[in-house]
């Protein structure tokens, strides 16, 4: 019995029948050449979404993806330094437990550890030098494009498991848009917005503002040529993001929009 059959046999009723009538009209939905948009939020890419979404992408299931700045990074983290995280026993973890991983460098998301020097301040290393450049070039980009840089930094062994559970490098492979409002709230943009304060980088407009996001999207939209769905894995910001643009295009700018 394939999964599919599964749940066609067991679920019928509740959250599981929610669960099923909604697989059932993604399948159409897709079947009949409708784009979809997932969102993402919350620690999704900590909790390795990226083993079940970087396939999607691959497969041409997803067509963009809203997100926050942390399940922007957490991907990239996640990739160069899986190996180093840990797991706790998070419900059993006392006080002095907690403080002990703190001072050992591994920054807590509930029961899943990311280790800051491998992970963050690695890639701290790689995006300031970047930054920099584009400060200097007066250049402007979304978030997302300098950590698509990163990926040419690193020499990943061809056949690496790892990297088909990425889907930060299967959206760069694919050429699928992201959009990430809200970016600043991140541990990348507060280390952006530290750079800017010592003044390494003098002009925060290097990185595509909201405004200039929402704009982008709303492009997006209006060039599809088939139905546009959304698939809200996360809420919040990622998914009201998105969601503001029909209503933007009908209501602010007095225009059509399906």
């Amino acid at each position: 019995m394939n999964l599919r059959e599964f749940v066609d046999e067991n679920f019928h009723h509740f959250n599981a029948g929610e669960l099923a009538r909604c697989s059932r009209s993604l399948e159409g939905f897709l079947e009949s050449g409708g784009k979809l948009m997932v969102t993402l939020a919350g620690a999704l890419s900590t909790a390795q979404i990226g083993r079940t979404l970087a396939p999607a992408i691959r497969a041409g299931f997803v067509s963009a993806i809203s997100c926050t700045g942390a399940n922007l990074e957490e991907d990239l983290f996640r990739l160069i330094a899986g190996e180093k995280y840990e797991s706790v026993d998070w419900r059993n973890l006392t006080e002095e437990g907690d403080l002990a991983l703190g001072k050992k460098g591994m920054n807590r998301v509930t029961d899943t550890c990311i280790p800051e020097s491998e992970a963050v301040r690695e890639i701290e290393k790689l995006l300031v030098p970047k930054w920099c450049a584009a400060d200097l070039s007066e250049q402007t980009k979304p978030a997302h494009e300098y950590l698509f840089d990163i990926f040419d930094d690193f020499d990943f062994e061809e056949g690496d498991p790892t990297l088909s559970r990425s889907w930060l490098l299967a959206a760069k492979e694919c050429s699928i848009p992201i959009y990430t409002p809200g970016w600043a709230d991140s541990t990348l943009g507060n280390i952006f917005a530290a750079r800017v304060v010592d003044g390494k980088i003098s002009n925060s407009n290097i990185i595509a503002n909201d405004v200039e996001r929402m704009v982008a999207l709303a492009q997006w939209y209006r060039t599809q040529d088939s139905p546009v769905g959304f698939l809200q894995v996360g809420g919040g910001i990622a998914g009201d993001f998105p969601i503001c643009v029909v209503p933007m295009l009908r209501q602010d700018l007095g225009g059509d929009a399906p």
